[in-house]
């Protein structure tokens, strides 16, 4: 099966990296915004000793730290709402616009229909109360975080704690400049980041060209470009998703299958009709 369409779309894949890219380093710098308003308040709690002004000088510390945190809550529900309501479905439309031209159809097919609508509404809504629920979680470690510490200087404020706060303990116990999993596992924030939004571009991208191949081009056939030893489903199925043919329902339930996944495609409507294909033949 040969055709112009299958030379490999790698601009579109820059472009969608360098906007990852961007965006990562966005919301990273706000997560690290709070990582230093950590460190700001461990310093200043650890040179209170016990006297006059130290229960005052405490307080303000952590005020200034609580403040960080609101405007760190701030500024990332602001990042995650301009991200799922215009970064996303600009990225979907892109993807569309990218099945035109692939298809080497013109780029003014694609409207922003009922179907697309209906279709991008619930994914940028997914992928919207994911991040909000990661914030909602940094900002409840940061509330703990600043309970603990204010409770530590506490003892020392009254003389109990005669050495000062624990402050490797409590950077250690609360590390608020990375990302705690469900399993425990610890990842930098810029690292959870980039995972994420790596994740929602590439599907909203794929879902846009997928839809767009099947509503305007009425494609029922998908060519796959992705990693050599990339499963479709999941990365270690033994069903290698790379050069080869798919149907569109599989196309569309699988547009990306794993975090950090490069799959891309190509609508196949010179195939239609074909008989002789089974989905997850070689192009």
């Amino acid at each position: 099966m040969t055709t112009p369409t299958q030379a490999r779309p790698d601009q579109q894949r820059a472009d969608l990296l360098a906007l990852i890219a961007a965006s990562t380093a966005q919301l990273a710098q706000v997560w690290g915004r709070l990582g230093a308003a950590q460190e700001r308040l461990l310093a200043a709690l650890d040179g209170i000793l016990p006297g006059v002004g130290a229960t005052r000088r405490a307080r303000a510390a952590v005020t200034d730290f609580n403040q960080a945190v609101a405007k760190f809550d701030r500024d990332t529900r602001a990042f995650a709402e301009r991200w799922a309501a215009t970064t996303l479905p600009t990225v979907y439309r892109d993807g569309a616009l990218q099945a035109l031209r692939r298809a080497n159809r013109s780029i003014t097919m694609f409207r922003w229909t009922v179907d697309h609508q209906a279709a991008v509404t619930p994914l940028t809504a997914v992928f919207y109360a994911d991040l909000i629920r990661r914030i909602q979680e940094t900002v409840r470690r940061a509330q703990v975080f600043a309970r603990a510490a204010q409770d530590s200087v506490r003892g020392v404020v009254v003389g109990r704690h005669h050495d000062g706060i624990d402050r490797a303990q409590l950077a250690a116990e609360h590390p608020l400049d990375t990302v705690i999993y469900s399993n425990d596992a610890r990842h930098p924030a810029a690292s959870w980041a980039r995972a994420a939004l790596s994740w929602q571009g590439v599907v909203s991208a794929n879902a846009g060209l997928v839809n767009t191949s099947r509503w305007e081009l009425g494609a029922e056939w998908m060519q796959c470009v992705d990693g050599p030893e990339c499963g479709f489903v999941s990365h270690p199925d033994t069903d290698h998703a790379d050069s080869t043919i798919r149907s569109i329902d599989d196309a569309s339930m699988y547009p990306a299958a794993h975090h950090g996944c490069i799959r891309q495609w190509i609508p196949r409507p010179d195939l239609n009709g074909r008989t002789d294909i089974e989905s997850g033949d070689s192009a």
